[in-house]
């Protein structure tokens, strides 16, 4: 198949291009497999571009391996202290502790920069002189 690369700079390349990664699936060609690979990347980087993605927060991160681990909120109670603090920490109210990270860490084998809220680097305070 004789196909050139689209490079993205609108929605109506965006969909040009999904339609030639649809016809270059189809193929069997190395150069072709090859164009494919490429403009897969560019459409992943348009789309990034376009909406980037979010860090989730700890509340999230928390259902989520909840979730994955089939339980409730009162089997964290023994990682996180009383039942009405889980509760605080799954509705984005309260942050966890590093003693409560290092819990959680341990217990679901996961990275504790996941349970950790994201840093925000802080504006440092101009140096004026007082007048």
């Amino acid at each position: 198949m004789d196909a050139t690369l689209i490079v993205i700079d609108s929605d109506a390349e965006l969909a040009r291009a999904r339609v030639l990664v649809d016809d270059l699936m189809s193929s069997e060609d190395p150069a072709d497999i090859a164009r494919l690979a490429a403009q897969a990347r560019l459409i992943a980087a348009y789309e990034q571009e376009k909406s980037p993605s979010r860090r989730p927060n700890t509340a999230e991160v928390l259902r989520y391996l909840m979730d994955q681990h089939g339980l409730k909120r009162a089997d964290l109670v023994t990682l996180l202290g009383t039942s009405g603090r889980v509760a605080e920490i799954l509705r984005g109210r309260k942050e966890l502790s590093l003693a409560m990270v290092q819990r959680l860490r341990a217990r679901f084998r996961v990275p504790a920069d996941l349970l950790l809220p994201p840093v925000t680097p802080r504006r440092r305070a101009s140096k004026r002189a007082a007048a």
